[in-house]
């Protein structure tokens, strides 16, 4: 009898080592390495086949047509903005997020709304029974003629009724929890997954099957299993959220057939995800009149803009090391600007602790952004209001200058049709192009001059 070999196979990444190991040598993450079964080679080769049987073949690329697979729409703008434009026949796409946010609310509503298009759908859970996902489904309003429910690990199994029924959609809830029985290995490691993932592959490629897969993240953010996962998918989608607020962001970190900076924003409410056509309102509703240490700033997410007040505490400091804090913005930037407006600004904020966060939950981080926050700190320290009818525009560089961005007609715009009055930006933006009616640009070609525009 052949003796058996095992190895330590890295949960992270994916690193093998003969031995155990505390640390792993690849990502350098702690306690991540496990005992599997060492699986033999095989001599297997499976070429990709299709549902008739027939093996694909090389073909010239002025003979692949892409109008017989057109982009498949949902009746959420938000997600087809996400994707691109729509859903891409065949593509494969994976949804992580942390525990409870609403990946599979979101699932089962996108599979109804298929379903209700005379599409077929799967739905495979391994999470939950037929029964409770009827219930929630029921709590929904879900429904659909070719909507069905598959409550399987199997992969085998799974595979056989792809094949059998032929569907348009198929959804998989949890990839961790499906498994493949020649692998020895345990349900969520790092080898099924990669097993899992490679089955779903193929099958959407040689099928044109669009599938759905969730994916668990860890607790750092990051999505479970080895980074080759979001490498083989087609498109990652991060559903992102605070479980204490009803509203949630789905950010694309990856998509080949659109772009990565697109956002779609959804309320959760009692009869599930509701899209939300204008987030600028929703950031800007609760928002305190005459409050020093507020600004406003046009932020591009993808093409859409949107507006959202960005707040700022800055107190002494009660101890030697002044403290900087910030949720939404990125720590790095608050540092550099905060250096910027001691030096050309004569504020003096070495003594100072700083909080600052973008209100509502959203996450900036483009540089557009960098002239609101600088009027905030400044007008917390002086404990100076900002007219509530201004917004900010500009990039700050490091000696004192407001430096142009992009796509500032369409800034502009947003901003004058929510009743701002006034536009401080850089002003190489401030010709060339006509804005709209009733709303005032005021172009700044340095901090001390944006300030002294403000607060005089």
């Amino acid at each position: 009898m052949a003796k058996t070999k095992t190895h330590y196979v890295c949960q992270n990444c994916g690193y093998t080592s003969p031995r155990y190991l505390g640390r792993c040598p690849n990502c350098g993450s702690w306690n991540t390495l496990t005992e599997e079964l060492q699986q033999p080679e095989s001599n297997k080769k499976a070429a990709r086949v299709n549902f008739s049987g027939n093996r694909i073949k090389p073909q010239l690329l002025r003979d692949v047509s892409v109008q017989e697979n057109p982009r498949v729409k949902t009746d959420s703008r938000e997600l087809d903005r996400v994707l691109g434009g729509g859903i891409v026949p065949g593509s494969l796409v994976l949804i992580g997020g942390d525990p409870g946010i609403g990946k599979s609310t979101l699932l089962l509503q996108l599979s109804g709304q298929l379903a209700a298009k005379q599409n077929t759908v799967l739905y495979v859970s391994g999470e939950e029974s037929a029964v409770q996902i009827k219930l929630r489904a029921k709590r929904l309003g879900v429904n659909g003629e070719q909507f069905y429910l598959y409550p399987e690990t199997d992969m085998p199994s799974i595979h056989q009724y792809i094949e059998r029924m032929k569907p348009d959609f198929v959804v998989i809830d949890s990839v961790q929890t499906m498994q493949e029985p020649e692998m020895s290995s345990a349900i969520g490691s790092v080898s099924q997954i990669r097993e899992v993932t490679a089955e779903l592959l193929q099958i959407a490629k040689t099928n044109g099957v669009t599938i759905f897969v969730v994916g668990h993240v860890t607790k750092g953010g990051a999505l479970a299993g080895p980074k080759i996962l979001e490498h083989m998918v087609d498109t990652v989608l991060y559903f992102e959220g605070d479980l204490h607020h009803a509203y949630r962001i789905l950010r694309a970190v990856k998509n080949r057939f659109g772009s990565t900076n697109e956002i779609g924003i959804f309320e959760m409410k009692e009869n599930g995800l509701v899209e939300v056509p204008n987030p600028s309102e929703i950031f800007l509703e609760e928002r305190l009149q005459g409050a020093t240490g507020s600004a406003i700033v046009v932020s591009l997410e993808g093409t859409r803009p949107i507006l959202v007040e960005v707040q700022a505490l800055v107190t002494p400091t009660a101890f030697g090391n002044a403290k900087r804090t910030s949720t939404g913005l990125d720590h790095n930037r608050i540092s550099l600007i905060m250096a910027v407006l001691e030096k050309r600004a004569g504020l003096l904020l070495q003594n100072q602790d700083a909080y600052l966060k973008a209100a509502g939950g959203v996450k900036l981080d483009e540089p557009a952004i960098d002239l609101a926050i600088a009027v905030s700190i400044a007008s917390s320290y002086r404990d100076a209001e900002t007219r509530p009818t201004d917004c900010f525009i500009g990039e700050l560089g490091l000696t004192g200058e407001i430096r142009r961005v992009n796509r500032i007609e369409q800034r502009v715009a947003e901003a004058a049709k929510l009743g701002f009055k006034r536009v401080i930006l850089p002003k190489n933006n401030a010709t060339g192009w006509n804005p709209p009616a009733g709303i005032k640009i005021v172009g700044v070609a340095t901090l001390a001059q944006a300030l002294q525009t403000v607060f005089n």
